[in-house]
């Protein structure tokens, strides 16, 4: 699955930033009941889940964005949301979309860097 995100760059802690990933060659019937989601990696360190949508949006968060990052999804659009308030300079990193399909197959975005200063 080929997978596009937008919406990543520079805020000032505090700020707010909304990321965007589309599956524009997916067909409907395969990405309405997939899992999708957001990952990021700091520098040197592991790539670590941010938050999840299942199907039925049932949502998972990490305990560190829980109350800021709000994860939403599209389904006509084939796109998923993260809106990230309250942004911190922890927050900083390559954030990458993730996408199960019902037969767990997985596809990973290019993706896009958040940076907050400290």
């Amino acid at each position: 699955v080929y997978l596009v995100e937008s919406g990543g760059g520079l805020v000032q802690p505090g700020g707010s930033l909304r990321l965007s990933c589309r599956a524009p060659r997916t067909i409907t019937s395969v990405y309405a009941p997939a899992t999708v989601g957001w990952y990021r990696q700091a520098p040197g360190k592991q790539r670590e889940l941010v938050a999840l949508i299942t199907s039925d949006r049932i949502t998972t968060y990490a305990d560190s964005v829980k109350g800021r990052f709000t994860i939403s999804r599209d389904n006509s659009r084939k796109t998923v949301y993260l809106q990230m308030n309250g942004l911190k300079p922890d927050d900083t990193g390559v954030y990458y979309c993730y996408l199960a399909t019902s037969n767990l197959a997985t596809s990973w975005g290019q993706g896009t860097q958040v940076s907050v200063p400290g």
